[in-house]
């Protein structure tokens, strides 16, 4: 088993590397021709992003490697989610809002921690009836990173998990520190009345 999986991460970096090949064509071609294919770029740039996320979480999970937990300004991280999914959402007719409160750096491993973010806010889009929310704060010594919707919510609590569900969990519980460990959490009529997506990180 462990050797399929070897093997499919090595498809999944293959198939990372052409997709930024891809990327640079058509931003190529834009240039030349004139011509607008910022959605089409998006796509491409935001598959390859997630495949490159999923290889580091497959190293972490797979390998035992440990996240590599540093101090990061939990502001710029927010900024950075919605400068990736603000323009993408707004195309959908989804408008995606963003509050963090929090001021000083916080130790997380960014590029997982971004990973799962970006993803909450995608599968948020797919069923908010037209707003999405991203909120940083804390609370009794925890990080709190959600992001909700207005959507019809959930319709079993706990949803059947997927493959990103059950990743954040795990990647979440590799937060430890002081004797406590990082969570997911998932319920429904929050702020905004529809699904939530809850990290809270020690």
């Amino acid at each position: 088993m462990h050797t399929l999986l070897d093997v499919l991460a090595s498809g999944v970096h293959d198939a990372k590397n052409q997709l930024f090949i891809a990327e640079s064509q058509i931003a190529s071609a834009e240039a030349r021709l004139g011509i607008e294919l910022g959605e089409a770029r998006y796509a491409i740039e935001a598959a390859a992003s997630r495949l490159s996320r999923t290889l580091a979480a497959y190293h972490v999970l797979r390998k035992g490697a440990t996240p590599a937990v540093t101090p990061v300004i939990v502001g710029d991280l927010c900024d950075e989610v919605v400068l990736d999914q603000k323009r993408h959402l707004a195309s959908e007719g989804i408008v995606l809002t963003a509050a963090c409160s929090v001021i000083d750096e916080w130790p997380l491993d960014r590029d997982l921690v971004t990973d799962m973010l970006n993803n909450a806010i995608q599968n948020a889009g797919r069923h908010a009836g037209g707003h999405v929310h991203l909120d940083a704060r804390l609370d009794d010594g925890w990080l709190v990173l959600s992001v909700e919707d207005d959507g019809p919510g959930f319709a079993t609590l706990p949803p059947p998990y997927g493959t990103g569900l059950m990743v954040a969990e795990r990647l979440a519980g590799l937060h430890v520190r002081r004797g406590r460990q990082g969570s997911l959490q998932l319920r429904n009529g929050a702020g905004l009345g529809g699904a939530r997506f809850e990290l809270r990180l020690p």
